[in-house]
């Protein structure tokens, strides 16, 4: 029985285009395996707080040498990457928010990339301390950055891609729904992007 993480990013609930692209992933993840668990981590209902002086602290500081303020500041950390390495699958939507990802999960991302923990660097360049997952990217967006001119200013993806292989999970499967804000597509973009996910 697998254990599947999902991770939500956007605030709209059922109107968000991002979490119906996630849940058909999802769909089709236990259509293979019925037994699946899905643990579902919303980071708008329960938010991480940006980083600040006391959570750099927490992080710099040996576990033994933790005081009660270390410990409540590194928990919110503690408990995400904890779920990561305990997840066999893990399902990240990602609605596009000026070109990048929302505030929401960059937090999330400033909380799981910790040096010692989840990344650790070598003589030969960083090396990704967690293995052995497989990641599907539920991408949303109102334009199209996926192939022609505005695929060079799509900073979410490639961002999101490159520090999930930062912490050791590179095996990335990206699915996109496109073109929510252009007229003759938007009324079809969660279709087309949910007929494509095949897994």
């Amino acid at each position: 029985m697998s254990k599947i993480l999902h991770i939500i990013s956007s605030p709209r609930g059922e109107a968000s285009n991002s979490i119906k692209l996630a849940n058909a992933v999802i769909d089709q993840l236990r259509m293979k395996d019925p037994g699946a668990a899905v643990h579902v981590k919303d980071l708008t209902r329960s938010p991480f707080p940006h980083l600040e002086e006391a959570h750099l602290n927490a992080f710099f500081t040996p576990a033994e040498k933790h005081t009660a303020e270390n410990k409540a500041a590194i928990s919110h950390s503690d408990q995400a990457i904890a779920e990561l390495f305990d997840a066999d699958i893990i399902v990240i939507g990602a609605p596009m928010y000026n070109f990048s990802v929302s505030s929401t999960l960059k937090a999330w991302i400033d909380h799981v990339a910790r040096a010692g923990i989840t990344f650790k660097y070598t003589d030969h360049g960083p090396e990704g301390l967690i293995s052995g997952k497989k990641v599907y990217l539920a991408v949303t967006t109102g334009g199209i950055y996926s192939s022609g001119d505005y695929a060079a200013v799509d900073f979410l993806t490639p961002y999101l891609k490159f520090m999930l292989g930062f912490i050791g999970l590179d095996d990335v499967t990206v699915f996109r729904a496109e073109g929510f804000a252009l007229s003759g597509v938007q009324d079809t973009a969660l279709d087309k992007g949910i007929d494509s996910v095949k897994i």
